[in-house]
């Protein structure tokens, strides 16, 4: 909570040119994201639709940044893996629900909440596959983490990116409509 009240407290002694930036860095916070950056915004006193637009494209980067990282240091290691085997293995006739379940199973030396959290994963994704978890992803893991996890587990770039948006866009509009209106009838 400290960390939204600090946020509150920057929104209202900036100017009002860059409270949105002030909004878009607070949706590129885990546990924060778009629509709890909405919310900052549009009780710190900014206009609904620039509060959602700036929480949006705040979140939204952080995600594209993370699953561009984590696509790129999967690929790294599986090349870097594959050079050291005698006789690679052709994966090309593999699943993308194998490749997840190979990519995310528990390792010995993960804390006991990484293998938890794993697990919540692995079974959402098993039962909803990218587009479940990107939308109800928010439900139960930060966008961040659902993301970077599916670009580990070796999931298309562009579908990822396609279904955070769709999620980021969905959560942040609802839940600004909803403050928005919370408001409205509170003032």
């Amino acid at each position: 909570m400290n960390l939204i009240e600090s946020f509150q407290n920057l929104i209202s002694q900036v100017p009002e040119i860059v409270q949105p930036l002030i909004v878009a860095l607070a949706g590129a916070m885990p546990f924060i994201e778009g629509e709890g950056a909405a919310t900052i915004g549009i009780l710190g006193g900014i206009n609904p639709v620039a509060a959602a637009i700036a929480a949006i494209i705040g979140n939204f980067i952080c995600v594209a940044l993370l699953v561009l990282l984590g696509s790129g240091a999967r690929t790294a290691l599986v090349n870097r893996n594959r050079a050291k085997e005698p006789v690679a293995v052709n994966g090309a006739n593999r699943t993308e629900d194998a490749q997840l379940h190979e990519s995310i199973a528990p390792v010995a030396e993960d804390s006991e909440r990484k293998a938890n959290r794993r697990m919540k994963f692995q079974r959402a994704f098993e039962r909803y596959g990218v587009p479940g978890v990107s939308l109800l992803g928010p439900l139960l893991l930060p966008t961040h983490f659902t993301a970077t996890m599916l670009a580990a587990a070796g999931i298309n770039k562009a579908r990822i990116l396609i279904w955070q948006a769709v999620a980021i866009v969905g959560w942040t509009t609802v839940l600004s409509i909803f403050i928005a209106s919370v408001v409205n009838v509170a003032a």
